[in-house]
């Protein structure tokens, strides 16, 4: 699987790329391409090396200068689906922790599959509310998040966790052992969690494995990845947020999670390792 900071990078060569093709396609060199447009040179370098992201005014110049008028609209979507793809937390949290929350309420609503590696905290999907809100808690802590609305967005994770008990999805995760025995909560608030992730992965709609503390490693641990159907990745960066919509890269994910589920126990094995994290919190 290619480092999820590579997936932006490289969708912003591709648009590059197909920029600098339509000029190729005009008979246009470079030089002659700028002055049509009215900028130095330095700039459609730039733009073409994919060192400068091109404003939809760029977009609209240059297509523009290459009688290429037509595809405009498809490369401006293709721009705006590149700058979506990545958002920092501090830009996704400016105004407090719901937003983030809510923003992917209709993505959950519409998935029939969902796919989740966690190696730092359970999925929310499984999260007590006591649990979330040590974890939320922790988040507006840790990245100085100015608005307190912690408990409207417990609530709002709370309530996404519909989709668990619909009968209408389901889940396929994997989780490290290590994420059993973080204490994010304390001991009491921690038991309750285990004892609900018991619960859920009893479910006929849920599939749980866990990768075992020094378990033979196929490969190694990866970021926490949300998988949407066949729609959509989300990739919870140090960072940021990362959406991945590509085919190819999605493709990755899949065999990625695929190594992961292999390296996991299930079933009673999967019980007996929740059971010893509840027996070692005393």
């Amino acid at each position: 699987m290619s480092s999820p900071s590579s997936s932006v990078t490289e969708a912003r060569k591709a648009l590059a790329r197909r920029l600098m093709n339509i000029r190729k396609d005009a008979g246009l060199s470079g030089e002659g391409l700028s002055v049509r447009c009215g900028w130095g040179a330095s700039k459609t370098s730039r733009i073409q090396s994919a060192s400068r992201p091109p404003s939809e005014a760029d977009i609209r110049a240059w297509c523009t200068a290459c009688g290429a008028e037509e595809q405009i609209p498809d490369l401006i979507a293709a721009a705006r689906a590149v700058e979506s793809m990545y958002t920092e937390w501090r830009q996704m949290e400016g105004n407090g922790l719901r937003a983030a929350q809510d923003s992917v309420a209709t993505l959950y609503e519409r998935t029939r599959l969902f796919r989740v590696y966690a190696s730092r905290v359970l999925p929310g999907m499984v999260q007590t509310r006591q649990y979330t809100a040590a974890v939320l808690r922790s988040i507006q802590r840790d990245r100085s998040v100015a608005v307190d609305d912690v408990d409207e967005a417990v609530q709002a994770r709370v309530a996404r966790q519909r989709a668990l008990f619909s009968g209408r999805h389901e889940f396929g995760l994997v989780i490290e052992e290590y994420v059993l025995r973080a204490a994010v909560c304390d001991a009491e608030a921690m038991a309750a969690q285990l004892d609900r992730l018991i619960s859920v992965s009893a479910r006929p709609y849920v599939s749980l494995g866990i990768i075992p503390i020094g378990a033979g490693r196929t490969t190694l641990p990866a970021e926490d990845f949300y998988m949407f159907d066949e729609a959509e990745v989300a990739v919870e960066l140090t960072s940021g947020y990362l959406r991945i919509t590509q085919p190819s890269e999605i493709s990755d994910y899949n065999r990625a999670f695929a190594q992961l589920a292999a390296m996991a126990v299930h079933g009673p094995e999967a019980r007996a390792l929740i059971l010893g994290a509840i027996d070692a919190l005393g």
